[in-house]
């Protein structure tokens, strides 16, 4: 017999705990009113001859009231009753006692391997996430509806970023106008920063911008190094004056010109990387930034950039020094690394910096690659014209801008008139769809599944409108970083956020999650199969974009659908599933579900039959989505990174290669830590299971992770087969 509790979770039925609570009534009543323990086991025998195979906590305690009082224990009945109520308020006041007790002991499971990059026994984040329980409480309490939690609670769909959500200032994900503060100057805690004359300097001041906006969000932020070039030009232009007034002939300012030059390049990008992983921002931890490196985005500074990415790369590719002083791979920033005619091709000017940044992605994983060509393809703005820009993080992407016509809606003193604006724009947040309760909940009955369908996108649209109405309260004084110093907007002090919500100016997300295992249920097939599958899975994505247009012409608010990576989520979303539709082959067997449109992890396929697969339900994912394959050591393959290359430029908007890059502090192993059976990680080679003896660097979702992760996301890391080998090797 399963025990549904007051949250929706199911526990096995316990009769320790019918004993327990009626010996503490016991304790209050005279002898004569004291139930024996003969009467209470009775008790307990009669619920467990109903025969039910659920049964509600509150049923539970209604029948121990209702026996007592039969067996004419009328005093002992009313302490229970009051003791019942009085935990009732208890319940009601305080629910967060208990897990925080367990976060500081470090015996939360959930907390402990909630975000794979947050180590949550540092003080740091513990005070992040003490902060994010008491959010937590007040969010399940008093700002969302009874309705919204339940589903929540029982997996039904998950309202992303509750320990975020009671402070109402608080955004998803952004990408950062680094050009408008560092070029028009910006203002951090009252202090004026003003326009930088050096590259180095630019590169100091850019950290403690991104650490400040990122303190003042909660997701993923992005820069583009473009923003940098030009200090780079005033750098040159600082040493050749030098130079030039030491009387120095050309041939001599040039060289020393250029080995300076470099040298600053070299320095600035080291305090870059320094910076970033070392300053902690608010969340309590190091910030979550992402860099792009699109040399389409400028004519006049693109000689500068190409210096800038070509330094990024090489000292990504050498990685950073773990407490050993061996070099490892770090989880931040993530790079961005744009595909385009200029870079694609071997004749291609800056051929050059894809294929270091192809040795950069065998052996440290990043960057990743957006094609320009077929965003250009997807992303068309108001007046048709193709886009390009990254994604805000690790994959949640803009709509093009709709708010040209409009003007400076920002205030941004780096605006162009009738040109569309992407740095300085934001999400809203995210609320996610489970796919696979909607189809386990119908039982392959297609009429019902959509009536189910209906309900659910209702659901999820009450509470991103209630994501949108909590922040359209929102004034420019709660985080003037963000919304008066230049970061998203130059708005004046008191003046509302709330046009910057309309308009396309930002997105907000409708996440969906485990469309393979919907799928799977309802044909019998994956959607990876070209046939009844693969329709299915098309017609499901299409029913969400046709959901977000309906909301989007209502409300003149771009809702936008989004591939979720569902990283602590896949566990708790699998376990939901398995108690509420118990154990079904293929679809609730494993701790984890599929993240979004993805083929699954233990699905054979090959790398490019796959990217090419995933394009088309990618194209469905306009708010947010990522692809990826899973590679054998490539580092001396490099050949075969440079192909994965060319057919994403040519067939995807997105994707990733992953790649194993691990490190055994006990006996100095570099190969590829494993996982057993019981899902513990350990060297292969000494057998060292300390985690914190060795680092392991493993894509989460979308992201590097490397502080371990939950049942369900290891699971799923070790199921994962290899797309690409190394038999041409």
């Amino acid at each position: 017999m399963k025990v549904i509790k007051r949250d929706g979770h199911m526990v096995d039925w316990c009769p320790d705990k019918i004993f327990q609570a009626i010996e503490r009534a016991n304790t209050e009543v005279e002898e004569e009113e004291k139930a024996s323990s003969i009467q209470i086991n009775n008790i307990v025998k009669y619920i467990e001859r109903m025969g039910k195979k659920r049964i509600l906590v509150e049923d539970i305690q209604d029948i121990i009231e209702v026996k007592l009082m039969s067996i004419g224990k009328y005093e002992l009945a009313k302490r229970y009753i009051t003791y019942r109520y009085t935990r009732e308020l208890v319940r009601r006041s305080n629910t967060t006692d208990q897990t925080i007790k367990e976060l500081i002991d470090g015996e939360n499971e959930y907390w402990n391997t909630e975000n794979s990059n947050k180590n949550a026994r540092v003080v740091t984040t513990q005070r992040d996430y003490l902060a994010g329980v008491t959010s937590t409480d007040i969010t399940r309490r008093f700002l969302l509806p009874e309705d919204v939690v339940q589903a929540h609670d029982e997996g039904i769909i998950h309202f992303h970023d509750a320990d975020y959500f009671a402070q109402n200032a608080l955004h998803n994900c952004d990408l950062i106008n680094l050009d408008d503060m560092l070029q028009n100057g910006t203002n951090m805690n009252g202090v004026m920063i003003e326009k930088p004359h050096r590259f180095l300097t630019a590169m100091t001041i850019a950290t403690q911008l991104i650490t400040a906006v990122t303190s003042s969000q909660y997701g993923g932020a992005t820069i583009t190094l473009t923003h940098l070039a030009p200090f780079v030009r005033l750098s040159r232009e600082y040493y050749e004056k030098r130079y030039k007034a030491r009387k120095l002939s050309k041939e001599q300012v040039e060289k020393f010109v250029a080995e300076d030059l470099k040298k600053e390049i070299t320095d600035g990008v080291q305090t870059f990387q320094y910076q970033i992983n070392s300053l902690t921002n608010t969340n309590g931890q190091a910030p979550f930034l992402s860099v792009c490196m699109y040399l389409g985005e400028t004519d006049e500074y693109k000689e500068e950039l190409a210096m800038i990415i070509e330094e990024f790369l090489n000292q990504r590719i050498e990685g950073m020094k773990n407490e050993k002083g061996v070099y490892v791979t770090p989880a931040f920033p993530k790079l961005l690394y744009i595909l385009e005619e200029d870079n694609i091709h071997k004749r291609s000017k800056y051929y050059y910096l894809t294929k270091l940044a192809a040795k950069c992605t065998a052996k440290r994983m990043v960057p990743d690659y957006i094609s320009e060509k077929v965003m250009l393809e997807l992303k068309k703005n108001e007046y048709g014209e193709g886009e390009c820009y990254p994604c805000m993080g690790c994959r949640s992407f803009l709509t093009p801008d709709r708010s040209i016509s409009l003007g400076n809606i920002a205030k941004a003193k780096n605006y162009i008139p009738g040109k569309g604006k992407y740095y300085g724009r934001f999400n809203q947040g995210v609320v996610t769809i489970n796919l696979v309760d909607i189809a386990l909940s119908c039982d392959k009955d297609k009429d019902l599944f959509w009536k189910i369908m209906d309900e659910r996108l209702e659901l999820c649209h009450r509470a991103l409108q209630i994501r949108h109405k909590r922040l359209s309260r929102v004034t420019s004084d709660v985080a003037p970083i963000l919304w008066q110093h230049g970061a998203l907007a130059r708005l004046e002090k008191g003046e509302s956020i709330h046009e910057l919500l309309h308009h396309g100016y930002s997105t907000i997300s409708l996440g969906y999650a485990g469309l393979y295992e919907c799928v799977k249920y309802m044909t019998g097939h994956s959607h990876t199969d070209g046939g009844c599958g693969h329709d299915f899975g098309i017609e499901v994505l299409q029913a969400l974009n046709d959901a977000c247009k309906k909301w989007k012409e209502a409300e003149d608010i771009d809702y936008s659908v989004y591939g979720t990576p569902i990283e602590a989520t896949t566990y708790k979303f699998a376990k939901c599933l398995r108690e509420r539709f118990g154990v079904i082959k293929g679809i609730t067997d494993r701790d984890y579900i599929t993240n979004s449109y993805h083929v699954p992890v233990f699905e054979e396929i090959d790398a490019f039959t796959k990217l090419k697969l995933e394009s088309e339900f990618q194209k469905l994912s306009p708010g947010g989505a990522i692809s990826y394959i899973e590679t054998a050591d490539l580092t001396g393959n490099i050949d075969s990174v440079l192909a994965v290359i060319q057919f994403i430029y040519d067939n995807i908007m997105y994707a990733e290669l992953n790649t194993k890059s691990d490190y055994c502090h006990e006996c100095g192993y570099t190969g590829e830590i494993l996982i057993d059976d019981n899902l513990e990680w350990y060297c292969p080679n000494c057998g060292n299971r300390d985690h914190s003896k060795m680092n392991v660097a493993r894509r989460t979702c979308g992201y590097i992770g490397s502080n371990f992760w939950n049942k369900g996301r290891t699971q799923e890391i070790k199921e994962r087969v290899i797309h690409l080998d190394n038999k041409d090797k």
